[in-house]
């Protein structure tokens, strides 16, 4: 008996590995509402069972902030212009901590999902895009913030006469590219540490250490004008630099535009982002023998 043969289309198609850079976004795109559970799970988990709940969120960067001023303001008179400074740690925190919180959770991504990856078929790319995501809810929460605190010191400077000068400018409309680059520059960093930590654990501990020290190396709590000129090239060659310096620049008026620090950003975000998609594509496939 003959039959007739009926195209199907199927929804999973298992194939032999495949070049490092077949990134499988189709697959990506087609298992999204898992993205936004894992989002909706990160988000909830954080505060469930804790007595302030999402209050958590607004009470890192106030004290932060508040340690900031007292330290590097009033202590060590760091100058940070016109601009008020909580304010100004405000800013840089909020920011610092969306780019430091994408790259320290994504590192350890094989590592602390290595069961669940072991038992069940999924884009693995889905697991560092939701803690980007996750993270963006939360730098949204703490950026309303930053909007209650600008909002209030622009009213107490221009209307009731407090110190400070607050200028906003054109450049804040650059808002959305800097939080795309922050995020793929966290998110790629993270994915080259994950990579390798599949066979080096050790830089699991090195990265959490080494984020407390980079921030000093970014503009976070000083501009980039502020820092001795012997280091200040040294200090643009981390892109997070451009893009914080942009970042206050647009919203305070403190520091300037430096184009070709932005610029520099944005190429190395890109590159470091593509770098890390095909880093750990490659080890994805085969990690579970290794971790």
């Amino acid at each position: 008996m003959e039959v007739n043969s009926v195209d199907q289309e199927w929804d999973l198609v298992i194939k032999p590995h495949d070049t490092v850079f077949n990134l499988h976004l189709k697959d990506v795109w087609n298992y999204r509402d898992l993205l936004w559970l894992l989002v909706r799970r990160d988000f909830v988990s954080f505060y469930k069972q804790t007595i302030l709940g999402p209050i958590w969120f607004f009470i890192q960067p106030i004290f932060t902030t508040l340690v900031f001023t007292f330290v590097f303001g009033n202590l060590a008179n760091i100058k940070t212009g016109a601009a008020p400074q909580p304010l100004f740690y405000l800013a840089g925190t909020i920011a610092w901590n969306y780019f430091a919180d994408c790259l320290t959770k994504t590192s350890t991504v094989f590592r602390d999902n290595a069961a669940i990856f072991g038992k069940v078929y999924f884009p693995r790319l889905i697991m560092p895009l939701s803690i980007v995501f996750s993270n963006l809810v939360k730098f949204g929460v703490q950026f309303a913030l930053f909007i209650v605190s600008y909002l209030y010191f622009f009213v107490k400077i221009n209307y009731m006469g407090g110190a400070g000068v607050l200028q906003p400018n054109a450049y804040l409309l650059l808002f959305p590219v800097i939080m795309l680059l922050m995020a793929i520059l966290g998110l790629g960093l993270g994915l080259i540490v994950t990579a390798l930590t599949t066979k080096y654990r050790d830089l699991a501990f090195i990265v959490s250490f080494g984020m407390q020290l980079l921030m000093y190396a970014t503009p976070v709590i000083y501009p980039l004008a502020a820092a001795p000129a012997k280091y200040r090239l040294l200090i643009s060659l981390n892109p997070m630099s451009g893009l914080i310096e942009t970042f206050k620049y647009g919203f305070l008026g403190t520091g300037q535009f430096y184009g070709g620090a932005f610029l520099y950003s944005i190429i190395a975000s890109l590159c470091i982002f593509f770098i890390g998609l095909v880093v750990f594509n490659k080890v994805e496939k085969n990690f579970v023998d290794t971790i």
